[in-house]
């Protein structure tokens, strides 16, 4: 046999596309957008393929649980609130959409921030030269002090952080999340790992009660958490490592205290897939029943998208 041979292709059976079952027809694809279109036209005029159709998915989901009403707990990492999304945040959970705010210690450091002066996000490479990178002490005293005050009034802390910025009335206080949820009664938790925030560098850092205050959310998001069986929703929102773990670990204390925690919906936005929320949010929670999303992008796109979704869903 010759090695350069070619293959016989002359015996090689075919058939019809006409007669071949196929995944995409003509009746899913996208309408071109036009001028002066509306938001839900725009939104059905989509492709009812993949990304764009687990988007409505999500967005179907969010507001079953609101009619149901069941949890729909929002996870945040800090960069969610950098982006400029907190309005949009903020504006759903006052339409009910959102019932649990829940976060990792930067995303309520730049909420303070935005909060009390309008700006946030230094520029870490040049300060961190001379050491003035997170040395604010105004933000640190008022994060700080919000702990130990928890501790001391057996309040949550994210809850002491909002009120705290309502006490003081901040001149942007209508876009932060954490006064937000303080006024609707609804909870923003604190799950804070020691050292990773600008406040843990401050002389008024009290380790035991930052300790104490986090882990006093911790069981207050387990309780938001064991609510979720049968329609709830949890939306992870740039949070690649403290969130999808803390989740992870307030399920399985519910399901072990005996909580029929199945059958909700769980999607992961960021704008890279990582490996712990892919497995600990999108994966493992809801293998007993329920669905998983996950959806890449911006955040500055996505979320507003997601909030249009919802909206056009409950019309």
């Amino acid at each position: 046999m010759n090695p350069y041979d070619e293959i016989d292709l002359s015996s090689v059976k075919t058939y019809s596309a006409t007669e071949r079952k196929s995944k995409v027809t003509t009746d899913l694809e996208a309408v071109p957008p036009w001028p002066g279109m509306q938001i839900e036209e725009f939104l059905n005029g989509l492709p009812a393929i993949l990304k764009a159709e687990d988007l409505k998915k999500i967005a179907k989901a969010v507001v079953n649980a609101k009619f149901k009403k069941k949890p729909v707990i929002v996870m945040l990492g800090g960069h969610v609130i950098k982006t400029g999304c907190s309005p949009i945040l903020a504006d759903l959970a006052d339409k009910g959409y959102i019932t649990h705010f829940a976060s990792n210690g930067s995303a309520a450091i730049h909420d303070t921030e935005l909060a009390r002066f309008g700006h946030t996000s230094e520029d870490v490479a040049s300060q961190l030269e001379d050491g003035s990178f997170g040395m604010a002490s105004d933000t640190a005293e008022l994060v700080n002090n919000a702990a130990i005050r928890a501790v001391r009034e057996n309040t949550g802390f994210g809850e002491t952080v909002g009120a705290m910025l309502i006490e003081e009335n901040s001149p942007f206080l209508k876009r932060a999340l954490t006064a937000r949820a303080y006024k609707l009664r609804i909870p923003y938790t604190l799950h804070i790992a020691m050292g990773t925030d600008i406040v843990h560098q401050h002389p008024g850092a009290n380790g035991a009660a930052i300790g104490e205050a986090s882990l006093h959310d911790f069981r207050i998001f387990a309780s938001s958490v064991s609510n979720l069986g049968n329609g709830g929703v949890v939306l992870n929102l740039g949070s690649a490592v403290i969130m999808p773990e803390v989740f992870l670990k307030a399920l399985s204390i519910v399901r072990n205290l005996g909580h029929d925690v199945k059958n909700f919906t769980t999607a992961n936005f960021d704008m890279i897939q990582h490996y712990r929320p892919t497995l600990n949010v999108v994966n493992r929670p809801v293998l007993s029943g329920g669905s998983g999303y996950a959806i890449t992008g911006h955040h500055e796109i996505m979320i507003p998208l997601l909030a249009a979704a919802i909206h056009a869903e409950a019309l």
